[in-house]
């Protein structure tokens, strides 16, 4: 349902809107489920939120690994994006049948639920509401060798060795305070401060 409707949903409203919107989805089912003892219709009203909460949390991921990447880094994110949630499956997965063991579904639920719920207020924390993606910020002088083109950011002279772009040789970037889509990458190694 929520892989349904998320193509009009994404147009209209932002991918943290959804997320969060997701993971408190999940939250709350996980808790009804461990809070009631649920019939057959209501087993397929929890499957169904929680289905729902997880694709809204799920599916904007692409979008917002894109916004985060450059093009070039983009194959290492979606491989770190990747290893990380299967990482957090290893956790969980295990985590899940441990507590139905020691406890019932019911403790289960509360695990995963309070599992879910950490993980939306670190989320909060640590993705703010006013994300732009045009930042200013500076840089400060840096000569280094890396595979480029010649953009607004590599205008540099060329001595005639160092072959057709892309192309590597030492060089160095004066510094410059500027403004453009940001992304992490080689020469934007934190987020800027201010």
């Amino acid at each position: 349902i929520a892989a349904l409707l998320l193509p009009r949903l994404v147009e209209r409203i932002l991918d943290r809107t959804l997320m969060f919107a997701g993971a408190a989805l999940l939250t709350a089912m996980l808790a009804t489920a461990a809070l009631t003892t649920p019939g057959y219709e209501g087993v397929l009203v929890l499957w169904v939120g929680i289905g729902v909460g997880l694709g809204l949390v799920q599916t904007p991921v692409g979008r917002v690994l894109v916004r985060s990447s450059g093009e070039a880094d983009r194959p290492a994110y979606y491989a770190a994006q990747f290893a990380l949630s299967h990482a957090c499956w290893l956790v969980t997965y295990p985590l899940a049948g441990v507590l139905a063991t020691i406890g019932g579904s019911s403790l289960a639920f509360w695990g995963l639920g309070l599992v879910t719920a950490l993980a939306l207020v670190v989320a909060l924390r640590v993705w703010p509401a006013a994300d732009e993606a045009v930042l200013e910020h500076s840089h400060p002088p840096v000569a280094h060798e890396h595979l480029h083109v010649h953009d607004a950011h590599h205008a540099h002279q060329h001595e005639g060795w160092e072959g057709p772009e892309p192309h590597r040789h030492p060089h160095r970037h004066a510094p410059q305070r500027h403004r453009h889509a940001f992304a992490i990458d080689l020469h934007h190694r934190g987020w800027p401060r201010a």
